[in-house]
């Protein structure tokens, strides 16, 4: 692939996100290529080396914040006629609530994920303390002579602990997950403003 076929399809795959942002790119890359060439390798090895057009389209869109992409897609691309305001201000009621529900029922799924991952972070925490004041209730009961008693509680106190080593890993794990899945999110939605056909 040469240079300029590069460049084309780099500025097609970002052709969603604001014009300056796309123009320092484009020239940041091209920059790099001809560091390449002067290097000694020749001009398809130097894009080969650059890697590929839709990993480098995926990471800058993953990397541009999502703000930003919205502008971008959302600002007019020519001056808006006076009937289209005044209909976008009658349908306001209508579209303005529908927005508006949407963005409510989208923040509440993700606080209701974050909610059972705090559970989860809660019985871990549980675990813990009941394992601790297990251990401590039995060596107690031990003391005052209730030996049976006390080597019970202490069984129980190392198996709750045991317990939270594992409840420990499946927190870590749901976590890991939940952030993957909301980076993963982010990226869909700006997909959804940059254009699938693009990215």
């Amino acid at each position: 692939m040469t240079k300029l076929k590069f460049l084309l399809e780099l500025h097609d795959r970002l052709s969603g996100l604001p014009k300056n942002d796309v123009v320092e790119r484009l020239s940041f890359y091209s920059e790099m290529i001809e560091d390449r060439m002067e290097e000694g390798l020749s001009e398809e090895e130097a894009v080969t080396a650059v890697g590929s057009v839709d990993e480098i389209a995926m990471q800058i869109i993953s990397e541009t914040p999502l703000i930003k992409v919205a502008k971008e897609k959302i600002k007019p691309k020519r001056k808006l006629r006076a009937w289209e305001i005044v209909l976008l201000a009658l349908g306001s009621p209508i579209w303005l609530a529908l927005l508006i529900a949407a963005f409510a029922v989208v923040i509440s799924l993700y606080a209701v994920i974050w909610s059972v991952i705090a559970v989860f972070w809660s019985v871990f925490a549980a675990f813990v303390g009941v394992a601790i004041g297990g251990v401590a209730g039995g060596v107690l009961f031990i003391a005052l002579g209730k030996i049976p008693v006390g080597i019970a509680i202490i069984g129980a106190g190392i198996t709750l602990g045991g317990l939270a080593i594992f409840a420990f890993i499946g927190c870590l794990a749901a976590t890991k997950g939940v952030v993957w899945l909301t980076k993963k999110a982010a990226l869909g939605i700006k997909f959804c403003f940059v254009g699938k056909e693009k990215a």
